[in-house]
């Protein structure tokens, strides 16, 4: 499996690679219903909110559902509540995907600096890490993005291809575990376990 396509898995919580996807009657439902959510009141606070999507997540059967609640997930994390931070997470995905790495290491650690507490900080950072080619910094900030939110499974995605790039194959099930346990209808993940299942069925026979 070639480190790119590890990297796409590692970056499905960036907001960018689902904005352009267009989105499904599902979807639309989904969204409707958080809509309505927030606006009777019931669910106030992102804690609240995050709670009953990943209840709801855990619970759906139907994969074009449970995508559009995943994407309500991302777009909970995304928002910091500073207008500053927004900003420079931003900056920093337009500075990723113009390849200047850098820039967007520097608007990172800006962000995480003022926000240590804010789990996106340090998920685009071990993404761009990740990217980069330093998987035991982009192994530090996943674990930084897992004390802060243990549920956030592009974290884990993440995890799961440094595990497997680093021939670590037995862990990488074990975060591929943790991953489908909270979103058990994602089909690339299904794909990525049961490859690695019979990859290590192979080797003990």
């Amino acid at each position: 499996m070639t480190a790119m396509r590890f990297f796409m898995l590692s970056a499905l919580c960036l907001p960018l690679a689902f904005a352009m996807a267009a989105p499904s009657a599902a979807f639309a439902q989904a969204a409707d219903k958080a809509s309505l959510d927030k606006t009777s009141g019931a669910f106030t606070t992102q804690a609240q909110r995050l709670d009953k999507l990943f209840g709801d997540l855990k619970r759906e059967a139907d994969p074009d559902a449970a995508t559009g609640i995943a994407n309500q997930i991302r777009r909970e994390w995304q928002d910091s509540g500073s207008a500053t931070i927004n900003l420079l997470i931003q900056w920093a995905d337009k500075a990723m995907t113009d390849d200047k790495n850098a820039a967007a290491l520097d608007f990172l650690d800006e962000a995480i600096r003022l926000r240590p507490d804010y789990v996106e900080g340090w998920n685009r950072r071990a993404t761009l890490h990740f990217k980069m080619g330093n998987y035991r910094k982009s192994m530090s900030d996943i674990n930084q993005v897992l004390k802060i939110e243990p549920r956030h499974f592009g974290a884990l995605a993440g995890m799961a291809a440094i595990l497997s790039q680093t021939g670590r194959d037995e862990l990488a099930m074990k975060a591929w575990e943790r991953f489908l346990d909270i979103y058990p209808t994602e089909r690339q993940a299904q794909k990525e376990m049961g490859d690695l299942a019979e990859k290590l069925t192979g080797q003990r026979t």
